[in-house]
């Protein structure tokens, strides 16, 4: 980040703001909004990286976060030894079908000679696999599914330590990302727009739909802490001494030491990217990926290998954003696929990354606190501001819609915050050097 006074006062302006939710509002609140920031300017880190580094324009990141989502359960959850017994080796046999028979098209593919008999060797070989997974694999996950499926009714996971599944989630992320860009940076910029839009979507769709992987639209609750649950927290001493001198109750001191565990934590995580994306950034490669995007045809021309380049980015990107979906199950303590929406998963993260400075990693995380600030705090603010409106107002259908309207406070918001920036300050808030 540039030393300079005004970025300095920035995060200066963005510290008091939390604290005065502190002292206004609740401590609680502030640290909720803390923890939240914190990971949305992980996530606007990993689209940096993308768009403010390489011009790469993704619509997915819905998608990748929630790959990092679905990395706490299969890490961190215990596994279901019932569901194992019932289905599960039947469960992996046909997904090793399923790769096998990819494999085996993508390798007569290439060694076939074009013509009627690959055409009909490729189908039979894809009819043939098919039909063995779904001999194999539809009874195995019935059986899983059956299994207490009020409470499991998926295998479960590894038992490991929850803090292990963020880099999982990160490589989960990157595999994803590898696939689609394998496809797609190859073609204009709007086939990837398209590609991770519709990757990201199908993604969703799994997860909601397959229930033997993560018991699906019945969510996972209870997901293991990297560090403990409050009502532990209340036992300790010196919570309880904590709470005396502050003159708080034992329960909300035991929650703000919690979420301050958790800050701490991601912090630590925050910190360190930064450090390596600014490391890399002002590396001789950072320098060449900006070149790249501010003219591939100059680049193509220097000998560059424009898509690999735009393959490493993309998934390093991604990766990213993966690792913010984990640390975000990680903190909601549940995994639940149907609160994955494009709004908040995607727009939101844009408006981030927009707002606070396209190409500038410090940009990125400063719009990650901003726009997750105003997410929170725009609707009560706006229901407030609709009451004194209409306090003189008659009961009746205007007042009504005019208060219920308040809800939508939010959404107004996020586009008067980014028209706003686009017209005084297009290059964000911190702009690229």
């Amino acid at each position: 980040m540039s030393v300079n006074p005004r970025n300095i006062l920035l995060f200066g302006l963005m510290g008091m703001a939390l604290l005065l939710v502190a002292v206004l509002q609740s401590p609680t609140l502030a640290l909720t909004i803390l923890n939240m920031s914190l990971i949305s300017a992980i996530m606007a880190l990993g689209v940096n990286m993308q768009w403010g580094y390489a011009g790469l324009f993704n619509v997915g990141i819905m998608g990748f976060t929630a790959v990092g989502g679905l990395a706490v359960v299969l890490v961190a959850q215990p596994p279901v030894p019932e569901a194992w017994r019932a289905g599960g080796f039947g469960t992996l046999f046909g997904l090793l079908i399923g790769v096998g028979t990819v494999m085996a098209a993508v390798a007569l593919w290439r060694r076939m000679a074009p013509g009627r008999g690959r055409a009909l060797a490729l189908v039979a070989v894809l009819v043939a696999g098919f039909a063995l997974n779904r001999y194999f694999f539809v009874p195995a996950v019935d059986a899983i599914e059956a299994v207490d499926p009020a409470t499991t009714g998926y295998l479960g996971g590894l038992g490991l330590p929850v803090v292990l599944a963020w880099p999982v989630g990160a490589v989960f992320a990157a595999a994803a990302a590898w696939l689609v860009g394998k496809v797609s940076l190859g073609l204009r910029s709007d086939y990837l727009a398209i590609a991770t839009l519709g990757i990201s979507e199908i993604i969703i769709a799994v997860m909601k739909n397959e229930s033997w992987l993560a018991r699906g639209v019945k969510n996972v609750s209870g997901l293991p802490r990297p560090v403990p649950q409050p009502v532990d927290m209340q036992a300790a001493p010196w919570v309880q001494s904590l709470a005396d001198g502050l003159g708080w109750s034992l329960a909300q001191t035991a929650s703000i030491v919690v979420m301050l565990g958790y800050a701490g934590l991601f912090t630590l995580v925050l910190g360190g990217l930064i450090w390596l994306a600014e490391k890399a950034l002002n590396s001789p490669w950072g320098r060449m990926m900006r070149a790249i995007r501010d003219n591939e045809t100059a680049a193509r021309a220097m000998g560059k290998d424009v898509t690999r380049r735009h393959l490493t980015i993309f998934v390093l990107g991604s990766a990213v954003c993966g690792l913010g979906g984990a640390m975000m199950v990680t903190l909601d303590g549940q995994l639940n696929p149907g609160t994955y929406e494009p709004l908040r998963f995607t727009f939101l993260v844009w408006v981030m990354v927009i707002v606070g400075g396209s190409g500038n990693n410090w940009g990125a995380v400063l719009g990650g606190f901003v726009v997750w600030f105003l997410w929170v705090q725009v609707e009560p603010a706006g229901r407030f501001v609709m009451e004194l409106v209409t306090a003189g107002m008659a009961e009746g259908d205007l007042k009504t819609h005019l208060l219920n309207s308040a809800a939508h406070m939010r959404l107004l918001t996020m586009g008067v915050a980014m028209l706003l920036v686009l017209r005084f300050s297009p290059r964000g808030l911190i702009p690229e050097r």
